[in-house]
């Protein structure tokens, strides 16, 4: 929600009249200088949307406000201060607070469900902010979302694998009620978030594999000029539930340099719709794009997300650092899941961090079944992996 500013206000001001942090307005306006003054300025005040009202017969401003338990400084905010002349049926803007999540992952979650859902959440809550860390194959825009201002840097990602795209689902909705609890400063899964905000940054990529989910989920135009090239690397057939690599047929997950060459020989050695490593390591736009984020980044620990088996992989090559058992421990704790502390699978984005920053890296392998999940367990797998996700960002 947008406002205008006033000289005699300050952002503490507007914190207390609209009851949300102050820390949140800071970050939702950091356009502003500590010299500046608010008069006429654009103020953003997150958690709130406004919405146009019809005054009714006998409606004064005053009672407007008090039959609508609203403040009447913020009613006069929310006009720009600009409630002279009202008449009957007259149209004025009123603050609404945002109390409920907007992200339905309760569905076949697209790639622009997804950029429409973070568009709205940036509108709501402009203290998190979007980048786009690179582009994929097909030119979609890889994005990622960032919440906090702590010292403890996080990042989490989902939608490697294409089939698997309910983890974008899961994250979303994490995202939201997160974004929401911070804002109305309350529990979300019986912890206080408000702190987490001050302890992590939170770096967020929800979909890694953008083409790939849209042709689990969508298939391919009969103009698209990929149709022909991928029907064949799906062995003539036009299911693609299935497919887990990216548009050239490669398994994005198999691609970082982290023994990479032990990987390579035992897999297919051509494009497909599973498990191809690449001919190189780093081959793809979309893990280019993640291993740049990454290199020019701080973080602290990754957390992938994948499906399936209820597992969280926690090891690589003895290079994990102690304090990898105490967090995977934590997750454990919160969500039931088995933990493994090494597999004998190599050239993984968590087996590349660990690698090269011998720093915690967690592969989650969220829910049970065959890939894709479906839908119907979105449910569990929120309620099983809510921990994970607090956890992450406090432990």
């Amino acid at each position: 929600m947008k406002i205008k500013g006033r000289a005699e206000h300050s952002l503490w001001y507007y914190s207390q009249l609209f009851k949300v942090p102050l820390s949140l307005i800071s970050d939702s306006n950091i356009h502003l200088h500590v010299n500046d003054t608010l008069d006429d300025k654009v103020i953003n005040i997150p958690g709130y949307f406004v919405k146009e009202y019809d005054l009714a017969q006998n409606d004064s401003f005053d009672s407007l406000a008090t039959k609508l338990n609203i403040n009447t400084e913020a009613l006069h905010l929310v006009n720009h201060g600009d409630l002279t002349n009202l008449t009957e049926y007259s149209k004025i803007n009123i603050p609404v607070r945002v109390t409920e999540p907007i992200v339905n992952g309760e569905q076949k979650y697209t790639y622009l469900t997804m950029s429409e859902d973070i568009k709205r959440l940036e509108e709501i809550y402009p203290f998190m902010k979007t980048n786009t860390i690179g582009h994929s194959v097909q030119n979609r825009e890889i994005l990622e979302v960032i919440v906090g201002n702590g010292p403890k840097q996080v990042h989490m990602n989902g939608s490697f694998h294409a089939n698997e795209w309910i983890t974008t689902a899961v994250l979303m909705a994490f995202l939201n009620n997160y974004l929401l609890s911070i804002t109305n400063q309350t529990s979300l899964a019986g912890l206080k978030t408000e702190p987490l905000y001050h302890n992590a940054t939170l770096s967020l990529v929800p979909m890694v594999n953008p083409d790939g989910v849209e042709l689990v989920l969508n298939g391919l135009a009969n103009d698209d000029k990929s149709l022909e090239y991928v029907i064949a690397l799906n062995e003539g057939s036009p299911d693609f539930s299935n497919w887990k690599a990216n548009m050239n047929g490669v398994d994005l997950n198999k691609q970082f340099p982290a023994k990479w060459e032990l990987e390579q020989p035992r897999k297919p050695q051509q494009p497909g719709p599973r498990d191809f490593p690449g001919y190189r390591p780093l081959s793809e736009p979309e893990t280019m794009a993640m291993a740049t984020l990454t290199m020019n980044s701080n973080f602290d620990r990754v957390i992938a997300f994948h499906t399936q088996c209820k597992e969280i992989y926690w090891g690589f090559d003895d290079r994990e650092p102690p304090y990898s058992k105490i967090i995977v421990n934590e997750f454990v704790k919160n969500s039931g899941y088995r933990p493994v502390q090494t597999l004998d699978s190599y050239s993984g984005f968590k087996d590349w961090f660990i690698y090269e920053w011998k720093k915690p890296g967690f592969t989650v392998e969220l829910g049970e079944g065959e890939n894709p999940l479906p839908i119907t367990q979105f449910k569990n797998i929120y309620d099983e992996s809510i921990g994970i996700f607090l956890a992450g960002l406090y432990m």
